[in-house]
């Protein structure tokens, strides 16, 4: 069976459907069709939640309607082969799809260290965007009390707390000296860190996985590499996430060393015509040009927009200039965002720069209701104040200041910028303007700067 398209893209998580959607918006004379083979994928962020405070998979659904509204046509099946020269896709159920253009959006999938002894053993779970398996841990987990979480990151934390909230018993073994470690420097993670002990999470930092302990086919217990041995009901691992790309190299696209699909600043591949969006897609840091292998959906959103705008005319505007990494979580009513680098990464790079630190209430005067201390963190150039990264722990406005930073770093915003930009206080909303935590941070860095 031959089907014809304009747009073909292949995936339908958050990268596929703004790409399709955003593809469709501006040719809107183009046929646009999506191939996804879930016909519930999930919403990637939302995931640790299901486990306690959503409750269910069924309450984070990533629904296709922004792409169906805007006028994509939508095919649940699995593409499992492309040909790049006669420019055709062949699906699970043998449709031959043929193309003008083609967007990847194949996403990632969860590391599962092969090497490890014990790592298929029953109870061992990751967590993948996959609607049935994570209902199967769900399942596992109704009758067990202890888990062990391996895995300190952003999910690792997140799904720990979740899984402490639902009642479980829950180690978190990180083999790095902190959680967070590589998004934050040492002051604020371990700031996260106390946080999560005081929640009842017990958390081993400092030391790796050995071996899974197993009792028939049952996972019991986990070997540390010091030597300690912890006992348990289930383990999940959340120790990275691969890209998916083993549609694209067995089509002869070429990819890095990473095993990323390689693409340009308008995601485009060499291949002329195809595209690559998403998890699967090269990625370089924004502030050191250097590969980098951060996988976040808000970055993933905005390659698909940058690819659907290029699909038929190059804009010079809409380009993807690299990921600044902007990363935001909350445990209770704790919020805590950072982008771009932080100060032990930039000193590693080479980067001569200063930092600047303010904690003020978040809201004026201190005593209203729902005030919490707001931590802001900036990390500048030394030599021309632009700044390069920051950190932030606060209260429920945490992600959307961690966004600004972005905005910051992005458009290349010296000191003396942040320290003139206009901004509005509201006492019930805000800090006072006086003692702008982001205002007070840069201005302490140039004191730095100044030697004063």
């Amino acid at each position: 069976m031959m089907e014809k398209t304009d747009v073909l893209v292949i995936g339908g998580s958050a990268a596929g459907v703004v790409a399709a959607a955003t593809g469709k918006f501006f040719h809107p004379d183009k046929d646009v069709l999506m191939v996804r083979k879930e016909k519930t994928a999930m919403i990637p962020c939302g995931i640790p939640y299901i486990f306690s405070t959503v409750g269910s998979t069924e309450k984070n659904i990533f629904p296709p309607a922004m792409a169906e509204k805007a006028g994509v046509r939508i095919k649940y099946d699995e593409v499992l082969s492309i040909n790049k020269d006669e420019k055709t896709a062949v699906t699970a159920d043998g449709t031959n799809i043929r193309y003008e253009k083609l967007i990847i959006a194949t996403g990632s999938l969860p590391k599962k260290p092969r090497s490890l002894p014990g790592v298929d053993l029953e109870g061992v779970f990751t967590i993948p965007k996959n609607k049935e398996y994570l209902d199967s841990i769900q399942q596992y987990l109704k009758d067990k009390k202890k888990v062990i979480v391996v895995g300190g990151g952003f999910i690792g934390v997140e799904v720990s707390d979740e899984l402490n909230k639902a009642g479980l018993e829950v180690t978190l073994v990180e083999i790095l000296p902190n959680i967070l470690n590589l998004a934050f420097d040492k002051e604020l993670a371990v700031r996260a860190e106390e946080l999560l002990k005081e929640r009842g999470i017990k958390v081993v930092t400092g030391t790796g996985v050995k071996e899974m302990i197993g009792q028939g086919q049952k996972v019991t217990g986990v070997q540390l590499t010091n030597g300690t041995s912890l006992d348990t009901d289930a383990v999940i691992l959340s120790v990275g996430y691969a890209p998916n790309t083993s549609l694209a190299k067995e089509a002869g696209l070429k990819l890095n060393d990473c095993g990323f699909i390689v693409v340009d600043e308008y995601m485009r591949t060499p291949t002329p015509d195809i595209m690559a969006v998403g998890d699967c897609a090269e990625k370089r840091d924004y502030i050191t040009r250097k590969t980098t292998g951060v996988m976040l959906a808000s970055t993933a959103c905005a390659e698909g927009r940058i690819a659907g705008m290029n699909l038929y005319k190059l804009s010079a505007l809409k380009t993807f200039s690299g990921t600044i990494a902007i990363y935001s979580t909350a445990l209770d009513n704790h919020g805590f965002g950072t982008a771009g680098l932080t100060e032990a990464q930039a000193i590693a790079e080479g980067f001569d720069v200063v930092s600047g630190t303010f904690e003020a209430p978040d809201r004026h005067p201190g005593c209203l209701p729902g005030m919490h201390n707001q931590l802001v963190k900036l990390i500048v150039a030394k030599d021309s104040g632009v700044v390069i990264g920051g950190e932030v722990i606060g209260g429920s406005s945490t992600g959307e200041l961690t966004n600004i930073l972005g905005f910051i770093i992005q458009n290349k915003m010296n000191l003396n910028a942040v320290l003139t930009a206009q901004i509005g206080t509201q006492p019930m909303l805000t800090a006072s303007p006086a003692v702008y935590p982001l205002t007070k941070a840069a201005e302490n860095a140039m004191k730095k700067i100044m030697n004063l």
